[in-house]
């Protein structure tokens, strides 16, 4: 026991651990001489030691230890043995074992400190799930997911996913209270897992708008007294009820409530007294509800409140309490720092990094929302009490400007006066409006932008294009940025046909906002006048991208491909405005008219019918129709829509020559013969109701045939006497003069039958060949010196579809001393009647015995 040393407390247990040992110094190997023998020599490769212990011939060696003799064992390099005694000094003690080392010390071990030899650790041991706690727990986990992904569902608006969700964990939820019961266990009931089950399913119930099933499940949570705080659902049944509009209930339910929530919870009792009081103005008892929200207003007042309030107030005309409750809305404090904060200094650089942080996260956005919903509010609820707190409006609304220019709103006073020049523009009186506008040309540069955009766009409504643009320049030099002002600059140029420079003013506009659909419109537009249709198209279709069902947008896009000479495609486009608008009359009238051009007449007469319906009175559609019946045989369909025609025009002679032709044409010469009197009447120079006149009075055998034969050499003759003075003068500008005489005198002439549709002239050749055919009925007064018989045969083969022609003969010179005869031909202007189909009815024979008479004695008895 002498080489045992015990440690003293004043020793220090871990000396000489930093002490240099020079036998460990790898960078003196080169010089030592016994190392390097050991290399070069067979003593530094010694065979591995054996299994046997390590010893000497005599016998075996000890191992040394702290607690036992001690001889020194060295190694081949004389490294100290661990745990030896050197120079007297006992070692610390350390672990009985060696990290890496085994006590049976085998020759050839491995290094091993990891233990990795002894190969994988043994798996845990399963734990055994069918013990009734461990199903219990698993089933807990199972519900508790359940109403997770309910929620989940509901969050991304699934909402019959989330209630199946919830039914589903209801029905776990049973099962696990059962299976609690079989094991005794009814005590440790998880109350606070079947009130959440319960409260998601009401809930999935209400949002999936079951009302009746949400209520039975928040009146299973009321009715249990061992949900704590359950009285609160009763805020949600007077949700339902409200929803319901069964507003007694809802009253009742709140009140409820509200009883039941105690003076602590001060915002949740403000806002059930909030409800209260929306629900009594769906009731119509303002009275109530001014109760409701005065009492809010005096504990904790707020903007939507105060609104509120001031509505009640207008809807019994209380003036002063409206006066009242006004200034009580802009005294409410919202609790929202000046802008000021967010404003960096120039010093502290720390600083400034945070304030570029906060200026636009959640909080500052919040507030900024808080803020505009405040200002809304407030403008709203002046531009509903100015016109009825004062005498008239205007007094009114100064008051309210300088009530909020005694406010925190100090801003909004420049926007009540702009309400107030609209107001003005809404009541009629533009004077005063503009007046109004003119006061803020002093003021600060967004004011004045403001006002000076809306005297421009006043002007433009006028027409005073001058004044317009010197406004627009005006607001664009306060305000370069406002694309409205480079809108009205633009407007004015395009008015004045400078679309390059009005184009520029509407990129710019659309530089400076770019969502801004009125430039676009408006550049588009441009464009199409520039002839540019396929940058126009590009315009109006990033428009339409925008606003996906404005009809303007979709009619543009199918007027350019329409120019395109698309007109599939237009017809697609116009397909999508009839879907937008289906009782446009204008957009079915152009569908009608692109089927007729590619030739489906049956399609066309369709979307021209509907067009007719709906706007009974555009000749272009009424001439299309009666064209269409009189093509295809109906003349007696035709004559409503002339008849419509001559009601819309009754000065146009053509509309009741086509009514009498379409009589005549249908075998009514009766009809037609009154007609053409009543024509001949009202127009008693038109010298195409003369010639049939007189041809239905020769075919009818009628005495009046000589009094009309005189009236059309009279007419006819003055007729040829004009024309000659129209040779010797200046024959255009007379010829357009004589035209417009006629068309609107009906007087007689080549122009009086000719149909003026030069928009549709391709639709309309149908109903011109039909005006034309009753034209071409030619004397030989007119048509001396020319074949009537070559005449007489072209027109016998007029169809409705052959284009207009002008009167033959009807330049020709007076001739005195030509003799004149009364053409006494019939040509149906409408063409030739249809033959009539051949049937395969034999043609009965002659009977032997028809004259023969039969006896008595021959007759059936």
């Amino acid at each position: 026991m002498e080489n045992v040393h015990l440690a003293l407390e004043e020793e220090d247990l871990y000396s000489g651990y930093n002490d240099y040992n020079p036998t460990f110094d790898s960078e003196e190997l080169e010089n030592d001489a016994g190392f390097q023998q050991a290399v070069r020599t067979s003593h530094g490769r010694r065979p591995p030691m054996t299994a046997k212990f390590p010893g000497t011939a005599i016998g075996a060696r000890p191992l040394g230890t702290s607690f036992g003799s001690r001889i020194p064992m060295t190694s081949s390099m004389g490294r100290p043995v661990t745990g030896a005694v050197q120079d007297g000094a006992a070692r610390p003690m350390t672990a009985v074992r060696a990290a890496g080392y085994t006590s049976s010390l085998t020759r050839g071990s491995t290094f091993d400190p990891l233990g990795q030899s002894r190969g994988p650790a043994p798996s845990l041991e399963a734990k055994n799930e069918d013990t009734p706690e461990e199903k219990i727990k698993i089933l807990e986990k199972k519900v508790n997911d359940l109403i997770e992904e309910s929620c989940m569902a509901q969050s991304i608006g699934a909402l019959q996913l989330s209630l199946e969700k919830a039914k589903e964990a209801g029905r776990k939820e049973r099962a696990l209270v059962r299976q609690r019961e079989q094991t005794g266990n009814a005590d440790h009931i998880n109350l606070d897992l079947t009130y959440s089950v319960l409260l998601n399913l009401a809930n999935q119930y209400e949002n999936n708008e079951m009302y009746p099933e949400a209520l039975n499940s928040y009146q299973v949570i009321v009715k249990n007294k061992m949900f704590n705080n359950a009285g609160r659902l009763k805020v949600n049944m007077a949700n339902i009820y409200f929803k319901q509009k069964n507003y007694p209930k809802a009253i009742k339910f709140y009140r409820m409530a509200l009883d039941q929530i105690s003076n602590a919870h001060k915002e949740m009792r403000i806002k059930i007294m909030q409800n209260i009081g929306v629900v009594f103005v769906r009731m119509g008892q303002y009275s109530d509800a001014i109760t409701s929200f005065e009492h809010i207003m005096s504990e904790s007042p707020n903007i939507k409140t105060g609104f509120n309030l001031i509505l009640c107030y207008y809807a019994i005309g209380d003036r002063e309490r409206m006066k009242k409750a006004f200034q009580k809305l802009i005294s409410v404090p919202l609790g929202i720092d000046d802008d000021d904060k967010y404003i960096p200094s120039n010093d502290d650089t720390s600083s400034n990094m945070v304030i570029e942080a906060i200026k636009n996260d959640k909080l500052h956005q919040m507030e900024r929302d808080l803020k505009v919903l405040a200002e809304k509010y407030i403008m709203t609820a002046a531009k509903l009490i100015a016109p009825t707190i004062e005498t008239s409006f205007a007094t009114g609304f100064d008051w309210c400007v300088d009530m909020v220019k005694s406010s925190q709103y100090v801003e909004l006073a420049n926007d009540l006066e702009i309400n107030k020049a609209i107001t003005y523009l809404r009541q009629k009186d533009f004077n005063q409006a503009v007046e109004t506008l003119k006061t803020f040309e002093k003021k600060d540069s967004r004011v004045k932008s403001a006002a000076a955009t809306n005297l421009s766009f006043l002007h433009f409504l006028e027409k005073e294009y001058e004044q317009a643009e010197r406004y627009a320049d005006l607001a664009m030099t306060a305000d370069r940025y406002n694309p409205a002002a480079l809108i009205n600059k633009g407007n004015t140029l395009f008015v004045k046909q400078d679309y390059e420079k009005a184009a520029e003013f509407y990129k710019e506009a659309l530089r400076n906002d770019s969502s801004c659909t009125e430039a676009l419109y408006n550049l588009g537009l441009s464009y199409k006048k520039l002839n540019r249709l396929e940058e126009a198209l590009d315009c109006f279709l990033k428009l339409h991208a925008i606003l996906r069902n404005s009809a303007q947008v979709m009619y543009q896009l199918a007027h350019l491909y329409e120019l395109l000479e698309d007109s599939q495609q237009a017809i697609e486009w116009l397909m999508q405005v009839i879907s937008v608008t289906p009782t446009d009359p204008q957009a079915l009238a152009k569908l009608g008219e692109l089927h007729d051009g590619e030739g489906d007449k049956s399609q066309a007469f369709q979307y021209y019918y509907d067009s007719f319906r709906y706007f009974p009175s555009n000749i272009d559609v009424i001439e299309w129709l009666g064209a269409y019946y009189i093509e295809t045989q109906f003349c007696e369909k035709a004559i409503q829509y002339f008849e419509r025609a001559t009601l819309i025009q009754p000065t146009q002679v053509k509309w009741q020559l086509m009514v009498a032709s379409c009589y005549r044409r249908s075998g009514n010469y009766q009809k037609a013969l009154e007609t053409y009197k009543d024509i001949h009447h009202k127009f008693p120079e038109n010298v195409e109701c003369l010639r049939f006149l007189v041809r239905l009075c020769t075919d009818m055998g009628l005495n009046e045939v000589q009094e009309y034969a005189t009236k059309l050499k009279k007419v006819e003759k003055m007729k040829e006497m004009r024309e000659q003075r129209v040779k010797s003068g200046r024959e255009g500008s007379a010829r357009g003069r004589r035209e417009g005489r006629e068309g609107s005198g009906g007087s007689a002439g080549p122009s009086t039958s000719v149909l003026t549709s030069p928009k549709k002239a391709r639709v309309m050749e149908d109903v011109k060949a039909v005006a034309q055919s009753e034209s071409k009925q030619l004397s030989p007064l007119l048509d001396s010196g020319k074949d009537s018989s070559h005449s007489s045969n072209s027109t016998k083969g007029e169809r409705l579809s052959a284009r207009m022609r002008s009167l033959p003969a009807s330049n020709e010179p007076y001739e005195a001393n030509s003799p004149k005869e009364l053409d006494a031909s019939y040509v149906d202007p409408l063409g030739p009647q249809m033959e009539r189909p051949k049937t395969g009815k034999k043609r009965v024979e002659d009977d032997d015995f028809a004259d023969e008479e039969l006896g008595d004695d021959l007759l059936p008895e």
